[in-house]
């Protein structure tokens, strides 16, 4: 028998059901229909299911040996013995709409004994989004208040620019006023100010984050652990947030002529490959760093994103035309499996001032 492309459509009211027939094998498989439309749907009700009728209308036991989704929010299920000539059988798709609102389109890929090809099947709609909820926009819980995160992450920012300040917005999910305090513990660059400064119950507010690079002098992720108080009894008044951001040199903007004349950095083969290894191994590798500009190249920094890594670069001027090199050094001890790892070096090219080596490598179980 000749197996040719199935498409079962599932609607949300079925108008019409047709018999449809696909060479030898639809001469003996005879289904209702190919594509169903659930219409719309609402993610709240949950996952929906239809289930899709044959009957075997040839001389022989047809048998379903597989039915696989295009994707995870749909389940298959379908009748698991042969169906005897006369008889009929199901495949069932059940879609689940959570998390997926809008459109959708997915198929079903059906295994059938009597031929190597498959029959695909096809289900749609449209998932109409539940409304959002207070635990939706703020799932944290800082005592009395809630916010998104238990961190404020400022994204990058640029040293020699004014401070950079954002906004993250805070709930009062209590009955009674919250007052923010005056208090702060935290490093001197990082300052809070709260609008409004008293919250009234079930108002919503924002906690104003002001970051001022300049006084680190640093480059690269940082994590700073800071706590703000409220009026709140108890425990509840100190609420401990961390505040992240990631330091770039700032430029100022430049013509294409000054660009042409600036240092530039530039990394021959940024990824090297230890390839596989074993625990407690320490290795090695060097990385060049190219200066391709027309003025001296200055490292400034650079920065690990593990303490199983240390790196030290050659030189921390690096003339036009010439090379520096940069070598990093792998710890294993405690690791094992695929690693990869990196080193972030920043330097006074205003083109990339920050740029990553990598490296990886497979630790194995045991000692050499």
């Amino acid at each position: 028998m000749k197996n040719k492309g199935l498409i079962f459509s599932c609607t949300a009211s079925l108008v019409f059901v047709s018999v449809l027939t696909f060479g030898q094998l639809a001469q003996e498989l005879q289904f209702t229909e190919t594509t169903y439309d659930f219409g719309t749907v609402k993610e709240s009700d949950g996952p929906v299911i239809h289930e899709f009728k044959f009957i075997n209308n040839g001389q022989s036991p047809v048998k379903i040996t597989g039915v696989r989704a295009s994707c995870g929010c749909t389940t298959p299920a379908w009748t698991k013995e042969p169906v005897d000539p006369g008889q009929s059988g199901i495949i069932q798709a059940q879609y689940n709409p959570k998390n997926r609102p809008g459109s959708f389109n997915k198929s079903l890929t059906v295994s059938v004994d009597a031929s190597p090809d498959p029959i695909r099947l096809y289900i749609k709609g449209y998932v109409e989004p539940k409304p959002r909820t207070l635990e939706d926009d703020f799932p944290t819980e800082l005592g009395g208040l809630r916010m998104k995160y238990r961190s404020f992450n400022l994204g990058k920012v640029q040293t020699g620019q004014e401070p950079a300040v954002k906004e993250f917005d805070v709930y009062n999910d209590t009955e009674q006023e919250i007052s923010f305090l005056d208090s702060l513990i935290g490093p001197d660059h990082i300052a809070f100010e709260y609008d409004p400064k008293v919250l009234a119950p079930k108002e919503r507010g924002v906690i104003r984050v002001t970051y001022h690079a300049r006084m680190l002098n640093d480059f690269g992720f940082m994590n700073h652990n800071v706590a703000f108080y409220t009026n709140e009894s108890g425990d509840q008044a100190k609420k401990n947030v961390s505040v992240y951001a990631t330091l770039e040199e700032y430029f100022p903007p430049m013509t294409e002529a000054e660009l042409a004349v600036a240092p530039a950095l530039k990394i021959e083969e940024p990824v090297y490959d230890f390839g596989k290894i074993k625990v407690g191994d320490v290795v090695s590798t060097e990385f060049v760093l190219s200066n391709t500009g027309q003025k001296p190249l200055e490292i400034r920094t650079h920065k690990t994103n593990c303490s199983c890594v240390s790196a030290e670069i050659s030189g921390k001027t690096i003339e036009q035309g010439n090379t520096a090199t940069i070598k990093v050094t792998f710890n294993t001890r405690g690791r094992r499996g695929n690693q990869q790892k990196s080193v972030t070096v920043y330097s006074n090219d205003p083109r990339a001032s920050a740029q990553r080596v990598t490296i990886k490598a497979y630790v194995e179980s045991g000692t050499r």
